[in-house]
């Protein structure tokens, strides 16, 4: 399965209006900590706009809404994975992308038959507090040699610069985050990665 080889993850469904009508074929919306009505009706927003865009969304966490509201997509991390109730995920024709970040993780999510299997941070993020040192490119290609053609994507820290190295080291699709949300022209930044 060939996956674009971009991929922003944003807060609100609001950041779609931006990324989509540039050229942006795969995001991911990612919320935490808001009331269940609010994180439906982003999730509904997102997937009209993606539709409409032709874009692919992938929805974070939150397997009963992203079921319940017909995705495609959903992308979860080790904590979610244990809550998660992957029959009813597959039955419903999700398909999935999970996150690791070391080999027992990697085992594990590989044992789930994943669409894509996401590796970080590989690089120093701000994004969040992590339990796990920036892995590094040995990591992506080490990780890549590891699960073969199912996609790798590479997340934590990346910039338009550091992409083309994740992309040498073995990464199928490159995730970055705070490099368009804090950049003082996201448009123009997202532009750049499009470009790559």
């Amino acid at each position: 399965m060939m996956l674009p080889k971009f991929y922003p993850i944003f807060d609100d469904a609001a950041w779609l209006d931006r990324a989509l009508p540039l050229g942006v074929r795969l995001v991911q919306l990612r919320i935490k900590d808001r009331p269940v009505d609010q994180l439906r009706d982003q999730i509904r927003r997102a997937l009209v706009l993606s539709r409409r865009h032709g874009a692919a969304l992938v929805v974070n966490d939150h397997w009963q809404i992203a079921i319940d509201e017909g995705a495609e997509w959903l992308h979860l991390g080790q904590d979610d994975l244990a809550d998660a109730d992957l029959p009813a995920i597959r039955r419903a024709g999700l398909r999935l992308g999970l996150s690791t970040h070391d080999h027992a993780e990697l085992d594990r999510a590989l044992a789930c038959a994943p669409d894509y299997i996401a590796l970080g941070p590989v690089y120093p993020t701000i994004l969040k507090q992590m339990a796990w040192e920036p892995q590094g490119l040995g990591r992506v290609t080490e990780w890549k040699r590891l699960i073969g053609p199912l996609p790798l994507v590479a997340i934590g820290g990346f910039t338009v610069e550091r992409a083309r190295g994740a992309f040498d080291a073995g990464a199928d699709v490159v995730s970055a985050v705070t490099d368009i949300t804090l950049n003082a022209d996201p448009e123009g930044r997202m532009r750049e990665w499009l470009a790559i």
